[in-house]
């Protein structure tokens, strides 16, 4: 989805989600730091985990939340964070959740016209992310509203999915 603080941001609010944690995952580095992963050299992306509880949001609405909070026609980029790590991803764990997955991307692609670019893939190492960017949105909210704003985030996410 992007930066992962933005994720963040948008999981944490939505009903059910238990907790996030921003991290990195889908590379061939191990234990990589933020410089590591901002360099766009270890293959991971900026990632969060999103813990659930089943039994007040099921797993097909936390997809279509997250659809909403994408830009699903760019592939190495997300508003303005540019680079192969920050590439919009859908990693599964399990056969039930890729099929899940695929069918909500069918669903999104039968809204538009032009060719779906978010990936889906089978789980890899998640590396949590340093302290500093857990809740980064919360720790520092003038900073984070004016980075997301200068993004142009919002206003893109209108412009695809409307209000």
């Amino acid at each position: 989805m992007g930066c992962f603080w933005s994720a963040e941001s948008v999981f944490d609010k939505l009903a059910g989600v238990k907790f996030t944690t921003s991290g990195y995952t889908g590379g061939r580095v191990s234990n990589p730091s933020y410089e590591q992963v901002a360099r766009g050299s270890t293959g991971h992306v900026e990632a969060i985990e999103v813990a659930f509880d089943p039994t007040v949001v099921s797993y097909d609405e936390v997809l279509d939340y997250f659809w909403r909070h994408v830009d699903p026609f760019v592939v190495h980029r997300q508003f303005c964070d540019v680079g192969t790590q920050y590439r919009p991803e859908i990693f599964v764990h399990s056969e039930a959740q890729r099929s899940a997955a695929e069918a909500s991307k069918k669903r999104v692609a039968a809204r538009f016209n032009d060719p779906i670019m978010v990936a889906i893939s089978n789980p890899r190492t998640f590396y949590p992310a340093d302290e500093s960017h857990q809740d980064y949105y919360l720790k520092h909210p003038a900073q984070y509203r004016y980075y997301r704003w200068s993004c142009g985030r919002d206003a893109r996410l209108q412009e695809i999915w409307g209000t």
